[in-house]
């Protein structure tokens, strides 16, 4: 299964984003509201790829509005960079999630590696479509849908790298996920390191 079955004939991104309305190359969007497709300037010089839509992006339809996204947003702005002008994404686009045994919260569980495969062409077409200068990448299932499983951000966070020409060969940059701030026991010190990574991601285009 892939979501290659469900590309357009196009690349233009209102084209994209209805065909991926309908995606079902994985099981994902069985359970999924709907499809949280990317969303921002068509030429963005700056693409931000996250792991997965949240609980708030899946019934909202926009990535990063979720508590995480609200941090990224201040983060953004203390580093210099205007939400606005850049171009969010994940690198899956359903909403992945277990339930308790009682009661009605959906809890956040992580993509496997086949579903974030399946889902690749997405991403790879968004790249194509928006051409972005610079790729910053949120998290280690990000990173790793396209720098390859053995790229681990605690040895590389904040290193401009290279994305493998697959990806177009663009200049990419790695940070943690702005959830795990949230979840950091000292979230001052986490912050302030989510924020210098993103001020070198700014200072690079």
């Amino acid at each position: 299964m892939s979501a290659a079955d469900y590309l357009p004939d196009t690349v233009s991104l209102p084209r994209l984003r209805s065909a991926a309305g309908a995606c079902e190359g994985c099981g994902l969007y069985r359970d999924a509201t709907q499809t949280v497709f990317g969303a921002g300037e068509r030429d963005a010089r700056v693409m931000l790829v996250g792991e997965q839509p949240g609980d708030r992006e899946d019934v909202e339809g926009e990535p990063f509005v979720g508590p995480a996204g609200h941090l990224l947003d201040r983060a953004l702005h203390d580093a210099g960079l205007d939400r606005a002008g850049l171009y969010l994404t994940n690198a899956v686009k359903h909403f992945k999630f277990t339930r308790p045994e009682r009661g009605k919260r959906r809890i956040h569980k992580k993509p496997s590696r086949t579903e974030v495969v399946a889902c690749r062409p997405w991403l790879l077409a968004e790249l194509t479509a928006v051409e972005p200068e610079l790729v910053v990448l949120l998290g280690a299932t990000a990173a790793q849908a396209v720098l390859g499983t053995d790229f681990r951000i605690t040895r590389e966070r904040g290193k401009l790298v290279r994305l493998p020409e697959e990806f177009g060969g663009r200049q990419a940059i790695a940070t943690v996920h702005p959830s795990s701030v949230l979840r950091a026991e000292d979230r001052e010190s986490a912050y302030e390191a989510f924020r210098a990574d993103l001020a070198t991601a700014a200072k690079a285009v």
